[in-house]
């Protein structure tokens, strides 16, 4: 088997392809050969010693994974040899195969192709928890998301859509709007033009403010997204992909009732896994009836993980991405 491995924290330059003898199952495990392993963000923060988990090196990244069960060991009733399965390790999916408890493999809906479904889980699964969990989506409402042209951003304007909201996308390039659209988007702001003010824009687009705002990168933009908010929005707080963690001026949350809502999806399935379980089969039903719509991503081999890492680091990535082993 071949996986991609850091020795140590630090560079993502220090990825490398490394060669190892093919896996064995343990009894209730199976064996996956993969054949797409879903690009995160926090895969280059843990990597590079910037994340709050510091797991033990030399360290191969990747939970997120698609492809075909090649080996089953004892016990395994409720799997087989040659089904089609997603699954999410805590880490080692940048590579060839993987090895994961038989009930973590989950059956790929007969609509998605092994590169939709690594990139699914870990996106979807978070804004179906924001958007079912931690807020509830009316219909006809106004959701404003920024960052639409990412993994994350395009989960948020295709679920909430699906969910009966008008969604506004905001991106920084005609590419990333473009791929908004197609994923349900009502209207779109390229708030890196000239003379946008992202406020303005978002209000004029809403017919008055938006409802809620879907906020996966922080930075600059996130004061200006938080007053275009009508009385009683949500702010949807998902992370920082700008780099910069915001300060707000929380007058703007008390003059108008507004809402700030964290979403840390992660920490819920740690906290409590057998609730996520039931979000995940949701989510997959919801696939299956083909009412969302996760687009193809960008497919790379396990060497240019460091470069598709740096890629997505500094937004320059359009939707998701994958490698190929």
């Amino acid at each position: 088997m071949r996986k991609v491995v850091t020795p140590s924290f630090g560079s993502l330059d220090q990825l490398t392809v490394v060669e190892e003898p093919d896996l064995v199952p343990a009894p209730g495990q199976v064996v996956i050969d993969v054949e797409a392993a879903g690009v995160n963000f926090v895969d280059g923060l843990i990597v590079e010693g910037r994340y709050q988990v510091k797991p033990p090196m030399p360290y191969t990244p990747g939970s997120e994974v698609a492809g075909t069960i090649s080996a089953v060991g004892d016990g395994v009733l409720d799997r087989s040899i040659g089904e089609r399965v997603l699954a999410l390790p805590s880490s080692g999916g940048y590579a060839s195969q993987v090895a994961v408890p038989s009930p973590a493999a989950v059956a790929i809906p007969d609509n998605l192709t092994a590169g939709q479904a690594a990139g699914l889980v870990q996106s979807y699964a978070t804004m179906l928890y924001a958007l079912t969990r931690r807020t509830t989506v009316r219909e006809g409402e106004w959701f404003a998301v920024l960052g639409a042209g990412g993994g994350i951003g395009l989960a948020a304007v295709d679920l909430a859509t699906a969910l009966g909201a008008q969604v506004v996308a905001c991106a920084s390039t005609t590419a990333k709007l473009e791929l908004a659209t197609a994923v349900g988007a009502a209207a779109t702001i390229g708030y890196e033009e000239d003379g946008i003010d992202l406020k303005s824009a978002i209000r004029e687009a809403t017919g008055g403010g938006a409802d809620c705002i879907v906020d996966p990168i922080g930075g600059p933009k996130a004061e200006s997204a938080l007053r275009s908010l009508r009385w009683e929005g949500r702010y949807l707080v998902i992370g920082f992909a700008a780099g910069e963690i915001p300060r707000i001026p929380l007058n703007q949350v008390l003059l108008n009732s507004r809402t700030v809502i964290g979403i840390e999806w992660g920490g819920w399935v740690m906290r409590d896994p057998a609730p996520n379980r039931e979000l995940i089969g949701e989510l997959l039903e919801i696939v299956a009836a083909g009412r969302v719509h996760p687009t193809e991503p960008t497919a790379r081999p396990l060497e240019d993980a460091a470069a598709v890492l740096a890629d997505l680091q500094s937004r320059n990535l359009t939707g998701k991405a994958v490698l190929t082993p």
